[in-house]
């Protein structure tokens, strides 16, 4: 990664131009944020070895929808009280 990619995606996403990938699990009952990404296609061919960690660890009926907005933290948010 060059040196010049975090602050951009920094940027993208502070402007709500950065790509998301909103993963939603069942048992747990969890929604994670994955991203920032520049291009949806660099975030397309991050994403597999992200959910393939996802059903290793467990979970169950993974969702994900691509976005582009502005996210801050939590990016791992349970639905459990």
């Amino acid at each position: 990664m060059t040196p010049l990619i975090r602050p951009l995606r920094s940027i993208a996403n502070g402007f709500g131009l950065a790509w998301w990938a909103r993963v939603e699990t069942r048992n747990p009952d969890v929604t994670y944020w994955f991203g920032p990404y520049l291009r949806r296609n660099s975030l397309e061919s991050s994403l597999p070895p992200f959910l393939a960690d996802l059903r290793s660890e467990g979970a169950s009926e993974i969702q994900h929808t691509l976005v582009r907005a502005r996210r801050g933290e939590p990016l791992t948010i349970s639905a459990a009280p």
